[in-house]
């Protein structure tokens, strides 16, 4: 008798109406999903794809109020999170799974193991917006809208871009520009993409708990210097002016810059993310360990992220886009002129840009009521545009 399979994730600290289940055969995964709302043919879906270092339980507090409008509401853990990452990654291992064109496949397996060929809203957090933009841009007839947060998706390369060839961002000149200021820095996204990344998380000094309470801390409204704007442009200066999570210290690993950030009390006064809450991440990731959510991160250093949008180069995004980030969010910034190209890509329009008070990059967590508000308005927006033009 089999003993170590894993289950569901049963006994987290779910809402009522949540259930955790496992599909068998998602594009050869055992995908683990959080369910709300009964499915059928009259409860459209809905899709909410996480972001870093997250799973699908960073949704549980939008999904009650989804499922009670009428929506059948599905969070899967992607590939190498949570727990459709039946065993840990290993830095070695094949990046080639954890491109943007296979992310697409496991939402399309998953939507037919579900039975459904359409559904109503595609969305997605930080890295899950990445992949929700690249899903929304790809296959624009599976999705009635796409709802992305916290991180702009700025669409694929004009034709004329492809002519002088793809770079990769590993090599971009700003990361020598950044080693060489006075303050030496290192941008986040090239120490995930490194060897050594995914250790010092997993034996953070402080534990992996303690380093998730500093890193969600640091990143959220609850951060007394989180006070975003528009940055000029894609300089080494400019982007010095960012929050050393996105602009570290050169020579400090993650755990080491957000260590000064723990909050009072270690977080036990954290409202929006509970002991009990926390918890449930660090179980999960002690026991998936972070190399499989940083393969993404990988994928966009190495320039494969550029060169599955290359294939749709010079293609807007032919369904309505909302965005939605917390009014404390550094994300839509982080990127000089990403919010402008992304309604550039939009070319179906936006349903709207949102910036919701009183969060910081853990929107659908801080804000859940308000996301979930703007959520089934764009939705209600949407369908009415549908009919309209039918």
């Amino acid at each position: 008798m089999v003993t170590n399979v894993l289950r569901p994730l049963d006994d987290a600290p779910l809402p009522a109406g949540i259930r955790p289940r496992f599909i068998e055969g998602v594009n050869g995964l055992r995908m683990h999903v959080l369910e709300a709302g009964e499915a059928g043919s009259g409860r459209p879906l809905i899709l909410l794809v996480h972001g870093f270092p997250e799973i699908a339980y960073s949704w549980r507090k939008v999904m009650p109020a989804l499922a009670a409008a009428g929506y059948h509401v599905v969070a899967p853990d992607l590939r190498g999170y949570g727990r459709t990452a039946a065993a840990p990654v290993a830095f070695a291992d094949d990046l080639a799974p954890y491109r943007l064109h296979n992310h697409l496949l496991d939402l399309l397996c998953l939507m037919s193991a579900l039975k459904r060929d359409t559904a109503a809203a595609l969305v997605g957090h930080d890295f899950g917006s990445w992949v929700c933009g690249y899903c929304a841009l790809a296959r624009p007839d599976l999705f009635g809208m796409v709802a992305l947060m916290s991180a702009p998706f700025a669409g694929a390369p004009a034709l004329d871009a492809l002519a002088g060839g793809l770079g990769t961002p590993a090599d971009d000149p700003i990361h020598a520009a950044l080693a060489a200021l006075p303050r030496p820095r290192a941008h986040y996204q090239l120490y995930y993409a490194s060897a050594q990344a995914a250790a010092d998380m997993e034996r953070s000094p402080q534990g992996l708990a303690g380093f998730l309470r500093a890193y969600f801390h640091h990143k959220s409204a609850d951060w007394a210097g989180n006070r975003p704007r528009a940055l000029v442009g894609w300089t080494a200066e400019t982007l010095a002016e960012l929050p050393t999570y996105y602009v570290m210290e050169r020579g400090r690993t993650m755990p080491e810059t957000v260590a000064p950030e723990m909050p009072p009390r270690g977080g036990a006064d954290c409202a929006w993310l509970t002991e009990e809450e926390l918890a449930v991440y660090a179980g999960e990731y002690a026991r998936s360990g972070f190399q499989g959510a940083l393969q993404g991160y990988r994928c966009r250093m190495d320039g494969s992220l550029d060169r599955d949008l290359a294939r749709f180069a010079g293609r807007r995004i032919e369904i309505p886009l909302l965005f939605v980030s917390g009014a404390r969010d550094w994300g839509p910034f982080q990127v000089p002129g990403a919010l402008e190209r992304m309604a550039e890509a939009a070319g179906a329009g936006m349903l709207g840009c949102h910036f919701v008070a009183g969060a910081g990059h853990w929107v659908q967590q801080e804000q859940p009521q308000a996301v979930a508000d703007l959520l089934l308005d764009a939705l209600g927006r949407s369908r009415a545009g549908s009919r309209a033009g039918a």
